[in-house]
This record gives C-alpha cells, sequence and structure tokens, in this order.
C-alpha cells in the first residue's frame, strides 16, 4: 500500500485548491474545523462553484464557505453545570453527552466515515471515535456499569477491521493512512470481564487481521542482510523484527496542513517527504509532538520512523499473548501455539534493545544506528502494562518514577520542557493508567496507590475550580491545565473521565 484508502479529492474541504486557499488563508483558528465541514451540496458542485465564482471582484472566500458548508462545534464544550454538582456526577452526566452516532455518516463530501454502534467521542474538537482514546474510555465505562456501550464500541472497532483491514486513527477519511497504539486486544479484556469470553469470541479473527496489519512484511525484513525496514516492521541486524509507526501518506495532514507547511519551511525541501512521514507517525503513536521522537531540541528534527518505539510492541507483545490464550478456546491450538512463540520472542527482544541498564528504566531504540535512545519517557511503563518486564526491572522502573517522575499531580510525561504537549510539565490520563495498572501488576501497590491518588486528586480540584474534565493537565501543581501543543485546550473527556472513574473504583 503507497497511500491510503480514500481517493482525497472527492473531498474538497482536504484536497484541492479550495482546500488550500481556506487553509492559507487561515479562515479557521483551528485547521481541523474546515477538514470536519459537511457539503451542503454534492462535492462536485462544490468544486464547479468555487472554480467558476473564485476569479470575480465580488467573490468573498469567507461566505462561499459558510454557504456550502455546514461548520461542525465542539461536543461536550459548554454542558450544563450544577454548582454542587461532584466531578463524579458530572462525569457520569457526560457519557450520554459524549456519544455520538454514525451509522449514516457516509453521506456524499463528509470525511465521516460510518459505524455500526453509538460510540463515545473524546469531546472538544474530537468529535469522532479515535482509536486508543476508546480503550481508556472503555474502562472507565466498565467501572460505570455500561457494558452495553462498551459492547458496541468493541463491534465499531471490529467493523473497521472487517472493512479496512485496519483500524484508522479515527473514523475520517483523512486518517485513512495511519493507525494507532493496537489496543483492540484490551477492549477485548473490558469486554471479556463484563460479559465473558462468549462476547470476545467472534472477534478473535478481527484481532489477528489487526496482527498481520502491524507484521505486514516481517518475513522480508528478517531476511535482509542488515538493517532493514517495510512500513511498520523493522528487521535488526541479528535478524529480530520489531515494530514502528508509521503512515502511508508523506504529505501535511490535512487537519493540521497549515502547522504542517509551517514546519516544513524550515527543511530542505528535499526533506519534506520523510519529515511529513515522521510527523504523522508520531501521531500515529499518539505522542503528537514529544521530545521523544527528535534527533535534536526542535520539531524539525523529527525521527520517529527511525526508533523502535517500547510502548508500541510492549503492546503488540500483549495482543500475541492474548491471541495465544484466545485461539486455543476458538479451536485454533496450532495457531495459538503461534502466537505464543511470537509473544515470547517479542518479550526478549524488548528486555535485549529496549532495556537501559544505566538508567534503570525502558526506553526506545534507534534501528537505524543501533543506538538507544537517551529520552526517558513514561514510554518506558509499557513493558509493566502488558506484562513484558520481568520483576527485576519493573522494580527498578517503579524506583525510577518515584525518584524523578513523581509530581504533586501524579506523573509527568517526559523529563524535558521544550514547548510540546506530550512532555514535561503536561501529564496525560492514558499514561497514568498504564503506569498504575503496570505497578500493580508486579506488586508495586503503594506507589500505583500515590500516583492514582494523586491523578484523581488533580482531576478533581480542576474541575472544582473550572468545571469541566480536560485532556490533559499540569502536574507541577493540583489543579492547573496545560495549553500546550498545536490547539487550544480541550474539555470533554472521554479518556480523562474513564481513567478518573476506573481509578475511583480501585482506590
Amino acid at each position: 500500500m503507497s497511500s491510503g484508502l480514500f481517493d482525497y479529492t472527492n473531498f474538497p474541504q482536504i484536497s484541492g485548491e479550495l482546500f488550500r486557499t481556506v487553509q492559507r488563508r487561515d479562515l479557521f483558528d483551528d485547521d481541523k474545523r474546515f477538514v470536519d465541514a459537511e457539503p451542503r451540496v454534492s462535492p462536485d458542485l462544490v468544486f464547479e462553484r468555487y472554480l467558476t465564482g473564485r476569479d470575480r471582484p465580488d467573490f468573498d472566500l469567507e461566505s462561499f464557505v459558510a454557504d456550502h458548508f455546514r461548520l461542525p462545534d465542539p461536543v461536550a464544550a459548554t454542558p450544563d453545570l450544577t454548582a454542587s454538582r461532584s466531578m463524579e456526577d458530572h462525569v457520569a452526566s457526560l457519557w450520554g453527552t459524549l456519544t455520538r452516532t454514525f451509522d449514516d455518516a457516509d453521506s456524499a463530501g463528509s470525511t465521516l466515515i460510518s459505524l455500526p454502534n453509538p460510540h463515545v467521542v473524546p469531546g472538544g474538537r474530537f468529535r469522532e471515535m479515535y482509536y486508543w482514546d476508546s480503550y481508556f474510555t472503555a474502562e472507565g465505562l466498565a467501572a460505570a456499569d455500561r457494558a452495553d456501550l462498551i459492547a458496541g464500541m468493541v463491534e465499531n472497532i471490529a467493523s473497521l477491521l472487517d472493512r479496512f483491514g485496519f483500524v484508522p486513527l479515527g473514523n475520517r477519511a483523512y486518517y485513512d493512512s495511519r493507525s494507532q497504539v493496537p489496543l483492540f486486544y484490551r477492549m477485548l479484556r473490558v469486554l471479556e470481564r463484563a460479559e465473558g469470553f462468549d462476547a470476545v469470541a467472534p472477534h478473535v479473527e478481527a484481532l489477528r487481521t489487526e496482527h498481520e496489519f502491524w507484521t505486514d512484511g516481517a518475513d522480508r525484513v528478517a531476511a535482509a542482510d542488515g538493517p532493514a525496514a517495510h512500513r511498520r516492521v523493522v528487521g535488526l541486524a541479528d535478524g529480530t523484527v520489531l515494530n514502528r509507526y508509521w503512515d502511508d501518506r508523506a504529505r501535511p495532514r490535512p487537519e493540521s496542513y497549515h502547522e504542517d507547511r509551517r514546519l516544513a519551511e524550515r527543511v530542505d525541501v528535499d526533506d519534506r517527504p520523510g519529515l511529513f512521514r515522521d510527523v504523522r507517525a508520531a501521531c500515529e503513536s499518539g505522542w503528537d509532538f514529544s521530545s521523544r521522537w527528535l534527533a535534536g531540541d526542535d520539531l524539525a528534527t523529527i525521527r520517529t520512523t527511525e526508533l523502535v518505539p517500547v510502548d508500541l510492541n510492549a503492546v503488540l507483545f500483549g495482543m500475541e499473548s492474548a491471541l495465544a490464550e484466545w485461539l486455543p478456546r476458538v479451536g485454533r491450538s496450532e495457531a495459538g501455539e503461534r502466537y505464543a512463540d511470537l509473544a515470547a520472542d517479542r518479550r526478549e527482544a524488548i528486555n535485549r534493545y529496549c532495556w537501559d541498564a544505566e538508567a534503570g528504566f525502558y526506553v526506545d531504540h534507534s534501528w537505524a544506528d543501533g543506538e538507544q535512545s537517551a529520552r526517558l519517557t513514561l514510554a518506558g511503563v509499557a513493558p509493566l502494562f502488558t506484562g513484558a518486564a520481568t520483576d527485576d526491572r519493573a522494580a527498578a522502573v517503579a524506583d525510577r518514577l518515584r525518584r524523578d517522575f513523581l509530581r504533586p499531580g501524579g506523573l509527568v510525561t517526559t523529563l524535558e520542557a521544550t514547548g510540546e504537549q506530550w512532555d514535561a510539565p503536561s501529564g496525560w490520563a492514558p499514561l497514568h493508567w498504564m503506569a498504575v495498572t503496570g505497578l500493580r501488576r508486579y506488586g508495586h501497590d503503594d506507589l500505583a496507590d500515590e500516583i492514582a491518588s494523586r491523578w484523581v486528586d488533580l482531576a478533581r480540584s480542576s474541575f472544582e475550580e473550572t468545571g469541566r474534565m480536560a485532556e490533559k493537565y499540569d502536574v507541577r501543581t493540583v489543579g492547573e491545565t496545560t495549553d500546550l501543543g498545536e490547539y487550544e485546550p480541550q474539555y470533554g473527556f472521554g479518556w480523562t473521565n474513564g481513567v478518573v472513574t476506573a481509578l475511583s473504583a480501585r482506590q
């Protein structure tokens, strides 16, 4: 596959002269607002009217867009607030507000991709399903006894695998060339806890489809003479095969067109396709953006595709372990044994290539130069989260977390403050869930409880101050949000609600 699933020329809001003109004129503060707009008439008619009208003296671009597109509003941006409402009551009330339907989304010109069941979205500018968000939201729904929503969301993910062979980052046409942290197997774990294995069994083959997507080309790179890469797989010098993040398109993101074009001006023309791909690959990781991906101190030095990310490979170990467990239960014992072998090989490789003995922490590995990353990030908790860590190394990670990452409001994402949102001083719900769950898995309950308590207190303090649940927080103090990143702070917020609810249920 050399490009995405959709022909972008069918969508006037993500391709063509009208799209480029709107984004270059800064018609909207957020590029995503236009790409999420829906044409009021057929796309062909939009193109025709624009091409025939653009050179007229009285042509007004803003009026044309307003006349030809329905512009979207944020989701749950201003929920009804009651002065005496607790954070728990507020979050409970938001499940319905954040639940959207996409069963009729495939209308002409809409960038939305249909889903068969209602889905809980993050909120704010994030009006659609997001892949890894869905898992953390599902953990909260389980704690809130909303198994009905979980089952439907699992079916939505399975339907995307059935239609496309992978799970797009979100159910938008412009996300058609990248996925996200492959946590479908964790959603199935949540469903299994709620409804038993019978609810999981119909989706085991879909999980195998996802594994095939992530391992496409593995045989090719394993047989290469020296380090090699193909899409999301890399072969190291000794033939070990691991994974990286990737995107099949090497061009500016439609939803962040202005930002990507501006960034590209800082590198040579010949380097721009690689820059765009590395930016997009970082978006596939969910960590958009962070110093973990940079060769230097500037976003223009991004090198995502040169790295073997420890969290991605730990999650794929978890997926392979789940398939090894579940396939025999659906009568596929031989296939289950193959996945058990794959999981064992990946676990060994993670502990060989992604363990920094001097730092006492799991890190990313550069397949391009055979060196470990010197940057310590919360991605290092992922081997604990999925069970890929050894006991002694989990203990070392716990010590490092307490010593270097713990702040009054929880865990800081990295130890560097660069202005990027996945760096200090930001703290994020999914990473707190991974850390707390992973620490408990290895018996470090006291530290896990301390982190969970600080994170929930931070969310509560911020809610009491603002009346809203934020996408991310400043963990240096209790009660502050951060405004780092490409867009304004977002509220709602799906995964924060999910993690706070799930952590509170375990306290």
